[in-house]
């Protein structure tokens, strides 16, 4: 008797020190459990100060080119830009900027020209304007290609594709491309929505890739690389004690706008879905102080909406009834009423499932004056084009409900997921 009890005490001590271990280890971020957050934290680097501090060896001797906006800054929030600059070591050449710009002084859409940077004095090349591709003429001189953004971890946000189109220029040109990673600000565990039919791609969606992909821009490079046949010569310096159970909220680290409307990080947890709404002629929030939050039109009954969504019951969200006037984009002057959307719960919030909610529920309390946007001479709508098929707008016309929508794009995920597992470097 003696022995069996001792027995269960041992078995007992093991199981609560593995439960301790696993829930507590110190890896290097690649376990999918909650891990030491604070320990982290203190240890957690940044691709840019990793590259600066511990592996400089990437671009010591050569000539640098940068593709970065003001997302490129480190811990303390000094520009990359000015950080190479001054750097002695380092022999910054040509600067090149994503949609909105190296400074982000443009607009979504707006091109922006070639001009000379105020600051450093460099060439500012745009990679959104003529051509969304460096052309040899751009990277003459540049031995090495840098690629420092923020992304939001969401398909049809398009700086990823800026770093796809670079890699295929450096590739071209024989020119070595280093990615210098960053965080994922959903986390890098869930993923959502449909993978992009090749059929509807665009710049807004050019790989067949789901809408929230949980992955780091590091691991989309990879997965691009590899997976579309780009080869470029390509390294990933990358980020310490990054976890993929930590959003962005859980890191030291500031929130810098990536582009004008992405204000904070609530809002970068409801675009995966709430973008949705830009395929539509209702307002997305643009022009007010809360873009992608405040969903309205002037058609809308704002008590009536707010409560036929909270009804759902969606995890995460709630909905409340409001009422703006946009300053530009759909709407604009005019009296728009609808909803603002409250994150209650980003952890478990399914973005995706809850877009495509507030489109039906829009869709069907006003049908006479809800409408997709036009589709252009190919029969695509900027809706498909976001959404990425053709099949769902059909769909929610039909009335097909949100779950049976989702399910039939759960096996296009299921797959998109095994092959994401190859690229995962945390």
């Amino acid at each position: 008797m003696k022995s069996k009890r001792f027995l269960i005490a041992l078995l007992t001590v093991v199981l609560l020190l593995s439960t301790y271990s696993l829930a507590f280890g110190q890896g290097n971020g690649s376990s999918q459990g909650q891990g030491n957050k604070e320990g982290h934290k203190k240890q957690f680097k940044l691709g840019v100060e990793v590259l600066l501090e511990d592996q400089f060896e990437v671009i010591d001797g050569k000539k640098v080119g940068l593709i970065t906006n003001p997302t490129g800054v480190d811990r303390e929030l000094n520009s990359i830009v000015d950080l190479l600059h001054d750097d002695e070591r380092v022999d910054l050449v040509s600067l090149y900027g994503p949609e909105h710009g190296v400074r982000g002084d443009a607009q979504a859409g707006e091109w922006v020209p070639y001009y000379i940077d105020d600051v450093t004095g460099l060439p500012v090349y745009s990679l959104y304007g003529e051509t969304r591709k460096p052309t040899p003429d751009m990277l003459e001189n540049v031995e090495v290609l840098l690629f420092d953004i923020q992304d939001v971890g969401t398909r049809f946000y398009t700086y990823i594709y800026t770093m796809a189109y670079a890699m295929e220029a450096a590739e071209e040109n024989d020119i070595e491309f280093v990615v210098l990673d960053r965080p994922n600000p959903l986390g890098g565990l869930k993923v959502e929505g449909p993978v992009l039919d090749e059929s509807y791609s665009s710049f807004v969606g050019l790989y067949p890739i789901p809408l929230r992909h949980g992955m780091t821009v590091g691991e989309l490079a990879l997965y691009f690389n590899e997976e579309f046949d780009i080869n470029a010569d390509l390294t990933v310096v990358e980020m310490n004690r990054w976890n993929r159970t930590f959003t962005y909220d859980d890191l030291p680290l500031q929130w810098v706008a990536p582009s004008p409307n992405m204000p904070t990080t609530d809002t970068a947890f409801v675009y995966p879905g709430a973008a949705l709404i830009e395929g539509t002629n209702v307002s997305e929030g643009r022009g007010t102080t809360k873009p992608f939050e405040f969903i309205g039109a002037p058609f809308v009954n704002s008590t009536e909406l707010s409560q036929a969504l909270n009804e759902i019951g969606l995890d995460g969200v709630t909905f409340r009834a409001a009422s703006f006037t946009p300053t530009f984009s759909k709407h604009a002057g005019t009296l728009s009423h609808g909803v603002q959307i409250h994150v209650t719960d980003a952890e478990s919030l399914n973005s995706v499932e809850m877009g495509l909610h507030l489109v039906k529920t829009i869709h069907d309390l006003y049908p006479e004056d809800f409408s997709f946007r036009a589709e252009d001479s190919a029969g695509i709508s900027f809706f498909d084009r976001l959404i990425g098929n053709g099949e769902v707008r059909q769909q929610l016309s039909d009335g097909v409900a949100v779950e049976d929508i989702m399910a039939d794009w759960d096996s296009g995920l299921q797959e998109f997921k095994e092959t994401r597992d190859n690229y995962l470097l945390y």
